[in-house]
């Protein structure tokens, strides 16, 4: 296929990858970006593409790479990396509030507020803070598996209560 020959079909199978490229950057500045890279790079490629096959799927890939790769790339720009314990990669768009309430409960404050629960409560609610499932806890006290959620969820909302005191 000659050069001219690819061109002419690139042109007539081009226009579909517009409303595409709205769609995965939903932006119609970066779209046209995205738009013009892709058909850059179909012309840079124009070796790779074989005789027969279908254009507008060999186009929709080569967007569609293009796309991952610059939202890959700006995943990576917008992570930082903190070198002060075990290097943890922080992700510097999310911010976290400080809650100052929270911070002065001590563990020593909420095992004291369980402990105070009534025991048709606590017990529930102590195997599934330790980790068992509602069908697991259910089984263990022979009890219906609405009744051992209903008595966690009381006894979320006491300690709840209790906790708002301190």
């Amino acid at each position: 296929m000659s050069a001219l020959d690819f061109n002419q079909l690139l042109l007539h199978n081009a226009e579909f990858l517009k409303p595409f490229a709205i769609t995965l950057t939903h932006d119609s500045e970066e779209a046209k970006d995205l738009f013009q890279e892709t058909m850059f790079r179909a012309l840079a490629n124009e070796d790779k593409y074989s005789i027969g096959t279908n254009i507008k799927a060999w186009l929709y890939t080569i967007m569609r790479n293009i796309f991952i790769t610059n939202y890959r790339k700006k995943a990576k720009q917008n992570t930082i990396l903190d070198k002060k314990a075990n290097e943890f990669l922080l992700n510097s768009i999310k911010a976290t509030n400080s809650n100052d309430a929270i911070a002065t409960l001590t563990m020593k404050e909420i095992n004291t507020a369980i402990i105070n629960l009534p025991e048709i409560f606590k017990t529930p609610f102590l195997f599934h803070y330790e980790g068992f499932k509602y069908d697991e806890i259910a089984g263990m006290l022979n009890e219906p598996l609405g009744t051992v959620k209903s008595r966690i969820h009381f006894a979320r909302k006491l300690l709840k209560v209790q906790i708002e005191r301190f």
